[in-house]
């Protein structure tokens, strides 16, 4: 699915095919999650293939390196000099990139000595949600921001996304919705969420959500077209049964909700002002920058 025998990967400090790429068993990154990483996207567009917020990208990746204490040493251009080289070997236009940082062998609970450097790419022509997403209250909470860096883009972080997600396809819904330790509502499993009332928008509020580059690009978008938009902290009733919904990031891109706990959003997705954010985002990935 995500490669073939051909498939060339950059991985510590070559590129190589990804079939022989090789790592260390007792990597502290496989045994505790002890790794940072990014998901970006890059666009075919009328001026060639282009990663959207590559520096904002590479920024927060060096930037979650430092915060879990990972030594760490590219720079932003380095980092987007070597994926637009990756994504050409691989004649890739629409593609997913996965930067990863990874560190070396160590089985004891301390900082990273030395850190390794891995860029994949795939093809994505879609979102991973497409249509509009049933949703439910997952019965996991994100985790307490006084336990865990919320900022940083951490491995082992993902596995409370994994439990939210999985639980709620299992019980025949798309995605979950994910609250706070104060039951607030956070994101989903792996996007930032947004609900209309009124005309007006309504987010999350920073604490326990990780403050992704597609929700700010979103304020850019309300900003520009004049859409008022609100980050507070709001319960999930408030939100069940509004105009409408939205799960944005980088791989869901802009997806409209139809329900939350069986309970519709009220009107129609294409009269909404969360259609007129989906479309303008297109715009701008495939277009133009904000």
């Amino acid at each position: 699915m995500y490669y073939n025998n051909e498939t060339l990967i950059y991985f510590n400090g070559k590129f190589v095919k990804a079939k022989d790429a090789q790592t260390d068993l007792y990597g502290q990154s496989l045994h505790y999650g002890y790794s940072v990483f990014e998901g970006i996207k890059s666009y075919k567009t009328d001026l060639g293939t282009k990663i959207f917020k590559a520096e904002e990208h590479y920024d927060r990746l060096r930037r979650s390196a430092e915060l879990m204490h990972i030594p760490f040493s590219y720079t932003t251009q380095e980092l987007t000099d070597l994926t637009y080289e990756l994504l050409e070997r691989n004649r890739l236009d629409d593609a997913y990139i996965r930067p990863l940082v990874f560190c070396s062998p160590n089985m004891g609970l301390t900082k990273g000595k030395e850190s390794y450097l891995t860029i994949l790419a795939w093809e994505w022509n879609n979102g991973y949600l497409s249509g509009r997403v049933r949703v439910m209250t997952s019965s996991f909470q994100r985790p307490n921001p006084q336990a865990f860096l919320m900022e940083a883009k951490v491995g082992g972080h993902y596995v409370n996304s994994i439990l939210a997600s999985q639980e709620a396809k299992d019980k025949g819904y798309d995605e979950a919705l994910v609250l706070d330790e104060k039951e607030n509502v956070a994101e989903s499993s792996g996007a930032n969420v947004f609900y209309e009332k009124g005309g007006v928008l309504f987010t999350p509020a920073k604490g326990s959500i990780l403050p992704g580059i597609t929700r700010q690009t979103v304020f850019e978008i309300c900003n520009e077209l004049n859409i008022p938009v609100k980050e507070t902290f709001f319960k999930p009733e408030e939100m069940r049964g509004a105009d409408a919904a939205f799960f944005c990031g980088t791989a869901a891109e802009i997806v409209g909700l139809d329900s939350l706990d069986d309970i519709p959003f009220t009107k129609n997705w294409d009269d909404t002002k969360s259609k007129v954010i989906q479309d303008a985002y297109q715009k701008v990935v495939r277009v133009r920058s904000l």
